[in-house]
């Protein structure tokens, strides 16, 4: 959830035309690199510490937001003319530590705190309670309390304006997580759905059927998907570690017909494992659209069974999917 909220803010506040100049110290214990990356979704900046291990830099760089990363941690950074920024972290207690003193130390301080709710917050999402009310609370609790720390008046007019309009998207985001959330718990232990002769790439057609007995966790994915593309090397770390379980791992994609080519080209160009399908009618499939899919990639999990142990379970890249199969096929 944390990459999820930091990209809406990347999307929402970008960088303003004008360049300025701006003083940047920093001082960071048990670093994870001697670099520092500042960068947004255009442009990158590289700070290197001196011999006693601090950054020292005059940024010539466009106002706006951007990512502050370390080599595996990221904050945000948000920079405007005048700024003399000075900032402390710890880099075994990132989120925990990050400070800021100096002109636009009121800005950045309040997104550091944003990030460490954020983290928090993203907790209590892993544990949502049964009663919508309960939720709703929750999130707008989340709001309420960040909307607050924009009363200070050191903080600039537009830096404010900007962390509302993107506290208002979080929520509207959040909401949707929560509704996705509640309505994964509602499918559990269900009928699931089937799909029934999807043409298979290594040649005719498979069904739903055919792997009744075994858990199946289906990726539904595209060839033109950035994000599927990205789960594709920590899905076939998955497959690897569990290829003597249990489990059969069946990818599914809804490729248009005018694509058939591009994925039949995909799959043997990235060596793509599992059991490689493609949907009889795109995102008109009945198996898709029993499954309410409108956003890729989605991954379901279904028992030996047939019976829906997931309906949006974790992606192969959050540690959370191996928790939940080493639970199942122990």
């Amino acid at each position: 959830m944390k990459k999820l909220l930091y990209m809406l803010l990347l999307v929402t506040c970008t960088a303003f035309a004008q360049e300025v100049t701006i003083q940047f110290k920093a001082q960071v214990e048990n670093r994870n690199s001697d670099t520092l990356y500042i960068r947004s979704r255009t442009t990158q900046t590289i700070i290197t510490a001196d011999k006693q291990g601090n950054f020292n830099e005059n940024l010539s760089i466009n106002p706006g937001l951007y990512q502050l990363y370390d080599g595996k941690e990221y904050a945000m950074l948000f920079i405007d003319a005048g700024y003399d920024l000075r900032m402390k972290l710890d880099a075994q207690r990132f989120d925990e530590s990050i400070t800021f003193t100096g002109k636009g130390a009121a800005e950045n301080n309040w997104l550091a705190k944003k990030m460490l709710a954020d983290e928090i917050f993203r907790d209590k999402m892993d544990d949502l309670p049964d009663d919508a009310n309960e939720v709703n609370k929750m999130i707008g609790d989340r709001v309420r309390d960040l909307r607050s720390g924009l009363e200070n008046p050191e903080m600039s007019a537009g830096f404010k304006e900007m962390m509302i309009n993107v506290l208002k998207q979080e929520q509207q985001q959040l909401q949707a997580m929560a509704d996705r959330f509640r309505e994964d718990q509602k499918m559990q232990g269900k009928p699931s759905a089937v799909f029934t002769g999807y043409e298979n790439h290594k040649g005719g057609t498979s069904s739903l059927a055919d792997f009744k007995g075994k858990y199946v966790y289906i990726d539904v994915w595209a060839t033109w998907c950035g994000p599927c593309r990205k789960e594709i090397p920590y899905l076939k770390q998955v497959e690897e570690q569990y290829h003597d379980k249990n489990i059969v791992f069946v990818s599914i994609s809804v490729d248009k017909e005018k694509d058939h080519g591009k994925w039949k080209s995909m799959v043997k160009k990235e060596e793509l494992g599992g059991v490689q399908l493609i949907a009889d009618k795109d995102w008109k499939s009945d198996f898709i659209m029993a499954y309410g899919i409108r956003s890729i990639p989605r991954f379901i999990l279904i028992d030996p069974q047939g019976k829906i142990v997931r309906s949006d379970a974790p992606r192969p890249s959050d540690p959370k999917l191996k928790k939940l199969l080493d639970k199942l096929l122990k």
